[in-house]
């Protein structure tokens, strides 16, 4: 089943990002390995903000790292679930992330739990000496 992906509002700024479907396209989800290793065993992963927020926080590639360094500077127990966007089976709108991030600048919400088998890629996420992480190449 496909997610319908819906575009910014007519009235709200263009998205900075490039469309996440067709080929090689992929948003990404940050979490611990322990959540993962949980995710794995449920089907699913519903994150702990998720009944406050009613949406799954992903990013692009290029973006994660915004939040990595707001949320996660430090932390060495992450790991990034590569996501193909066909697979997630819910609404992803792309909305305003922090008041800190460019104006123009969307992250994609998926307004469902994430499964496991949208889940192509699981990598490692680890921040540089001085705990910053770096954009992704």
């Amino acid at each position: 089943m496909s997610a319908p992906l819906n575009e910014p509002p007519s009235s709200e700024p263009p998205s900075s990002e490039p469309p996440t479907s067709g080929p090689g396209r992929r948003l990404v989800h940050m979490c611990t390995k322990d959540e993962w290793v949980a995710a794995q065993r449920d089907g699913q992963r519903i994150p702990a903000g998720f009944a406050t927020d009613g949406f799954v926080h992903l990013s692009t590639p290029e973006q994660v790292h915004l939040p990595a360094n707001r949320l996660f500077a430090g932390r060495r127990d992450l790991v990034l679930l590569h996501l193909d966007p066909d697979l997630l089976g819910a609404d992803v709108r792309w909305e305003p992330g922090s008041p800190s991030d460019p104006p123009s600048m969307r992250f994609p919400h998926l307004y469902g739990a994430l499964p496991t088998d949208s889940v192509i890629e699981v990598a490692d996420y680890q921040p540089d000496a001085t705990g910053v992480f770096a954009p992704l190449e």
